[in-house]
């Protein structure tokens, strides 16, 4: 049996993930952040049995010292750790460059020490910023638009220097905008549905014109375990991506008539990015993932959205709709 590492188990897609991964068979060690609350994040809505199955070590990404101790004996990382909040970017900064550089810095070192058979690192499609050409394969320019972005263009080249430096064994992985149960309101998927399913008649959100590749979360944990399965990926830069796009216009309409059509949009200028900041369009190109793996998408958006719907209704409590979540 494989076993494998994920750090940031507790967040949205590592909680998919690590749930994915137990589903398929593998030895799960699932590296959270530390809290005195004992609360596993996104974990917790796991059933308490699959919670037993995993082997949990809370720790800080920032510390070297104990990520090395949480890589010991795993065959693979699958490091996801990061923070990822772009508003939040703009006055914290530099809790961003020790999160997402050092903390994937702290990866690699362990991981060319412990001498790990594979390394995903994930990135993100905000590297690519505004979109040069379309669809964005894994040759496009990147753009740091925001703090986030460029943390995550620096992780990524670090990742890009052990492997050419050391023979690191590391892939980037690097999805696209990846939305479904257990999100926080911070995206934009969730802050539509709990707008509206709180009976709010304007629904406010910032910049409708921008345009987002979508892909539901369990299509994402697919694609990083069929990287990490495929020996092609090694040293690659691969993209998870529907290569679809839908404006933020029409998505909130998608959702406006799935839950409560008399409902309207307003534009609230908090929400909005700074001019240069703001990614504009985004859509990936998916080629060279269905290329190198046996990756393929069982998620229309549409399926994808009423499963988000059902979830987040029978979790509503869990959301405070009426904030503006950074």
């Amino acid at each position: 049996m494989k076993k494998v590492l994920v750090t940031g188990a507790d967040g949205f897609i590592g909680s998919h993930l690590t749930e994915y991964l137990l589903r398929k068979g593998y030895d799960v060690r699932a590296f959270i952040y530390y809290n005195s609350y004992n609360s596993l994040g996104c974990l917790e809505y796991l059933d308490s049995d699959k919670i037993r199955e995993i082997e949990i070590q809370a720790g800080d990404i920032r510390d070297p010292n104990g990520v090395r101790a949480a890589m010991k004996g795993v065959d693979s990382v699958f490091h996801l750790a990061a923070l990822i909040a772009i508003p939040f970017s703009y006055h914290s900064p530099d809790s961003y460059v020790d999160t997402n550089i050092k903390g994937t810095l702290n990866i690699l070192q362990a991981a060319r020490e412990l001498e790990t058979n594979k390394v995903l690192i994930t990135s993100t499609s905000e590297v690519y910023g505004s979109a040069c050409y379309v669809p964005i394969d894994e040759k496009h320019p990147f753009q740091g638009q925001s703090p986030y972005s460029a943390t995550k263009i620096g992780a990524d080249r670090l990742a890009e220097a052990f492997y050419k430096s050391f023979a690191t064994p590391v892939t980037i992985v690097r999805p696209f905008n990846t939305y479904g149960p257990r999100q926080s309101a911070r995206a934009i998927i969730p802050t539509i549905i709990t707008q509206l399913l709180v009976g709010k008649e304007e629904i406010e959100l910032g910049n409708l014109d921008t345009t987002r590749d979508l892909n539901y979360v369990l299509d994402t944990v697919k694609g990083f375990v069929e990287i990490e399965k495929s020996d092609k990926t090694l040293g690659e830069e691969v993209n998870i991506a529907s290569q679809t796009e839908i404006s933020m216009k029409d998505l909130a309409n998608k959702l406006i008539k799935l839950i409560n059509p008399a409902a309207k949009i307003k534009i609230n200028q908090q929400r909005m990015r700074p001019e240069k900041s703001e990614v504009v369009r985004l859509l990936g190109a998916n080629k060279k993932i269905l290329d190198l793996t046996e990756w393929s998408q069982s998620f229309t958006l549409e399926e994808g959205l009423c499963e988000t719907i059902h979830w987040i209704k029978n979790n509503l409590t869990n959301y405070k709709a009426d904030q503006y979540n950074i």
